[in-house]
């Protein structure tokens, strides 16, 4: 069992759709987990659908959001850093890994998760993940938590092969949902398109819910 579990993502969302239901596996077994969300998603496309939020709102919607998320998930220790979205890419990693790694000696966690360092699509993700590895890199390698990265490119298997990590979180099903209904800026209108299917248990739909895959980051000393 983990000791304590770090996830370190920049947008609010980011945790439902990628690792909520190992999260959920994990809260339930009480296990600890600190969420550092580096910003509040508040250049978001997304403003509800219907639209119930706008360009002033969003931020705040985006907040209570993340914190029903974490209420869902069983997180009590979220860290919101207070980055601008979309600008991550244009701050200096070492002053982000600063940050982290002050979180990281806090907690002691066993296991760390962010995204794959050139493998998240949005640069806001690929400047999280790589200041979350910068952070790890500098304990020393005895001392180092594990870290799963997520990876979402196209190329990512060319790259950086095949994951290493599967999970099935069947039993934080119901957990996996309620995060991503959380988030529901950004996600009624997907889950809406997806409720008959879930309810007829499409077994495509019901696999991405129901299995998680990871990258474990493997460290060059």
């Amino acid at each position: 069992m983990e000791r304590h579990i770090l996830i370190v993502f920049p947008h609010p969302d980011d945790e439902a759709f990628g690792v909520s239901g190992l999260i959920g596996l994990n809260t339930k077994k009480g296990v600890p987990v600190t969420y550092a969300c580096l910003t509040l998603g508040e250049m978001g496309r997304n403003l509800g659908n219907p639209f119930f939020a706008n360009r002033e709102t969003l931020p705040e919607v985006r907040k209570k959001e993340l914190k029903e998320a974490c209420k869902a998930m069983g997180i009590e220790d979220l860290r919101m850093l207070g980055y601008r979205d979309k600008t991550l890419e244009f701050e200096d990693p070492e002053l982000i890994a600063d940050k982290i790694e002050e979180i990281i000696k806090e907690v002691n966690p066993s296991l760390v998760i962010t995204f794959y360092p050139g493998h998240g699509v949005h640069p806001d993700h690929d400047a999280t993940g790589e200041a979350t590895i910068r952070a790890v890199a500098r304990f020393p390698k005895e001392q180092r938590p594990t870290v799963y990265c997520k990876a979402i490119t196209h190329d990512r298997v060319e790259k950086i092969g095949e994951h290493d990590v599967e999970i099935d979180v069947t039993e934080a099903e119901e957990i996996k949902l309620a995060t991503l209904r959380a988030h529901r800026s950004q996600t009624e209108a997907m889950m809406k398109r997806l409720s008959d299917k879930i309810a007829a248990q499409d077994e495509e739909v019901m696999g991405w819910i129901r299995k998680e895959i990871y990258w474990t980051y493997h460290f060059d000393n």
